[in-house]
């Protein structure tokens, strides 16, 4: 089925992202969140596992179709669609034919068309990592700038491994030596806005303190010690439509959970 054969979304609908760290680990947390929360559209990364080890009958079985882009032991990205195939449009970045880590996938699903993304830690500071980082979202933010115009919706949801203001961390001086704080990536992710993104969480939510992530170590979920670094971006045409954006928290705090929480977005049907 291609795009233009797809039936599009004729309700509202909800986009969601979750770095599940290790699909094979938390394959069942991941079902149970995907049965309660139903999201029309899911984007994880961190799957950790090879694309032959990606549990896509099991994901079938919950009622979702799924194009994935994996690596061993490693990053990963996946893109689930409810009673639907999505259509691969993109897979990786270019501009790097040396880069052999599976960060980006891209699907149009039902008239959407949808950028899953798991953007480089980048730590420690001063070393290879934090360039690769700094030139991996220059080449996303290039692919970006192709979208953002589009008459469609699009929506680019992921792991964005960024801290875009002092609002989206529970104690800022605390996060100065780290790669996900740094001056470079912050201004980066003001650039991506300034082409005609929104992010989601914001517009809704100017005000408040949104987390999205809690580390295992120090009882930091349970003391509220988090960050935002999981974002959905709307290019012009998404944001007129959005209507509710939040955090399923709670699933943050289950056994064996993922250390980062579901992130979503909903959207309105055309008028």
């Amino acid at each position: 089925m291609n795009q233009i054969d797809q039936p599009r979304f004729r309700f509202d609908v909800r986009i969601a992202t979750f770095n599940v760290n290790g699909i094979g680990a938390r394959l069942s947390a991941l079902l149970q969140w995907l049965e309660e929360a139903a999201p029309d559209v899911a984007c994880l990364q961190e799957l950790k596992a090879p694309d032959e080890k990606f549990p896509a009958a099991a994901i079938e079985q919950a009622g979702y179709g799924s194009v994935w882009h994996g690596q061993k032991s490693w990053n990963g990205v996946a893109i689930l669609a409810r009673g639907c195939e999505p259509v691969e449009t993109h897979r990786g970045l270019p501009g790097d034919p040396n880069d052999s880590q599976s960060r980006y996938i891209e699907a149009a699903i039902r008239g959407v068309l949808v950028g899953c993304l798991y953007l480089p830690n980048g730590n420690p500071i001063g070393t290879s990592k934090f360039d690769y980082k700094l030139a991996w979202t220059e080449r996303f933010m290039a692919r970006a700038a192709e979208l953002v115009g589009l008459d469609c919706p699009v929506v680019l949801a992921g792991d964005y491994n960024i801290i875009p203001a002092d609002a989206d961390v529970y104690k800022p001086e605390r996060w100065l030596d780290d790669a996900l704080f740094q001056p470079e990536p912050r201004a980066q992710y003001v650039r991506l806005l300034k082409q005609g993104w929104t992010d989601a969480i914001r517009k809704l939510h100017p005000d408040e303190r949104i987390f999205t992530f809690w580390d295992y170590w120090r009882n930091a979920f349970a003391r509220d010690a988090g960050i935002r670094i999981d974002h959905l971006l709307l290019n012009p045409v998404a944001a007129k439509r959005l209507v509710a954006a939040d955090v399923d928290r709670e699933v943050r705090a289950r056994e064996k959970a993922s250390d980062h929480a579901p992130t979503w977005v909903q959207l309105a049907d055309e008028d």
